[in-house]
């Protein structure tokens, strides 16, 4: 009998350890096949893959960031002398569509075999011209010239102020706005949170009756199991239209609107880990203060808080990681807009809400859908540095005495 429960406690110990390695490695993978899948962007033109853009061979201009490449095909640039050839004209943009205003039907040809020749000979015939064009349709003797191509690097993606992954021809994947909008989010999010969190935890551990502590507690526990849709749909009726009214803003959505919501998203998570905490202060340690002629308040400032500061930490990394983390809240009430944020009164839009809002139209393997990995890389990177640097500020804390 005593063989057959030492075997069963052996193959329960190795049970948990297999767990603990699954688990383990399982999170590995998924950070690797994060980074595996998002790396491939650096790999990728500036210009939408499989298309170049040409220009006639007098033009001296040899290459364009994505952002001129923009202003030039949205019209905000009309003359090449702002590119740098001073001789220029205005700009004569062209796109494929527009070849049958420059050819003939009979020039194409009957099934378009023409079609390259025809390109060739209309970038040649117009000096100020700008083409975009796919590059099965560059003929071998192309009488233009195509213009450079650059690749996308990891310091214009993560300092670029545009975010426009499907514009064309040169889609725009600065994440700048992206970062600064979740960290302004989350940051105002936690410092509402935080002071309410603590405040509630203390009189609920230290200060509520039993009576009381065993109502409120389920209520605050019941709060964090509503569907994040649903505070999205409080913040719109109840939270946008008074930002709005308050602050005389023509719109409500904005980047306050969404750390009130994640404010009290965050507020059961905050309550429940830094009440636990705080109640697990030993009895002996609140008694002794006491007998040595401490108040109560005394106590919990210079005893029950200092004994339970790690858990207190825990609380605020876990309420972090819930405000960094959601989405679809901020989704609806944040204004959805990939600006640069200069103050929570602003439309801005966070990295969660851009995964969530973009994934399912990004095509599979192309760099949008790359660019949306990189982001939850970014994400997982700021979760891990903000936990980190709350561990180092609490391990440098002085230890306080009674």
């Amino acid at each position: 009998m005593k063989t057959l429960h030492k075997v069963l406690e052996t193959i329960t110990e190795k049970l948990l350890m297999a767990s603990g390695y699954i688990t383990s490695i399982t999170i590995i993978l998924m950070v690797v096949f994060l980074f595996r899948e998002g790396a491939g962007l650096f790999n990728t033109p500036d210009i939408e893959e499989g298309y170049v853009l040409a220009v006639n061979r007098e033009n001296p201009v040899q290459k364009l960031s994505p952002q001129q490449v923009m202003q030039v095909f949205d019209g905000d640039i009309a003359s090449w002398g702002t590119l740098g050839w001073g001789g220029g004209d205005s700009i004569r943009l062209f796109r494929l569509d527009d070849i049958t205003a420059y050819a003939t039907p009979e020039e194409l040809g009957e099934k378009l075999e023409n079609v390259p020749q025809c390109l060739s000979r209309i970038v040649a015939s117009h000096k100020n011209i700008i083409a975009y064009l796919p590059k099965q349709l560059i003929a071998e003797d192309f009488a233009g010239r195509i213009l450079d191509e650059g690749k996308i690097t990891p310091a214009s993606f993560l300092g670029g102020k545009l975010w426009y992954p499907t514009a064309q021809p040169a889609p725009q994947f600065g994440v700048l706005p992206l970062i600064l909008g979740t960290l302004w989010v989350s940051i105002a999010a936690i410092l509402i949170a935080l002071p309410f969190g603590l405040a509630v935890a203390i009189y609920m551990a230290e200060l509520a009756g039993h009576r009381l502590r065993n109502l409120l507690k389920p209520v605050i526990e019941l709060l964090a199991g509503i569907p994040s849709v649903v505070y999205g749909f409080f913040g719109l009726v109840v939270i946008v239209p008074l930002v709005q009214r308050t602050f005389s803003l023509p719109v409500g959505e904005t980047g306050l609107a969404g750390a009130v919501i994640l404010a009290i998203m965050a507020l059961p998570t905050i309550i429940t880990v830094a009440e636990d905490a705080i109640r697990n202060t030993p009895r002996a340690m609140k008694e002794s203060s006491l007998a040595l002629g401490a108040t109560h308040w005394q106590t919990i400032r210079k005893v029950v808080i200092p004994y339970s500061i790690s858990g207190i930490t825990a609380a605020v990394v876990l309420g972090i990681g819930r405000a960094l983390g959601e989405t679809m809240a901020v989704l609806m009430v944040t204004g959805n807009a990939a600006v640069m944020p200069h103050t929570l009164l602003e439309p801005l839009r966070t990295i969660p809400a851009t995964i969530a809002a973009e994934l399912g139209e990004a095509p599979a393997g192309g760099a949008h859908y790359e660019a949306l990995f990189l982001l939850g890389c970014i994400l997982f990177l700021l979760t891990l540095v903000i936990s980190i640097s709350v561990e180092m500020i609490n391990a440098k804390r002085p230890k306080q005495s009674v």
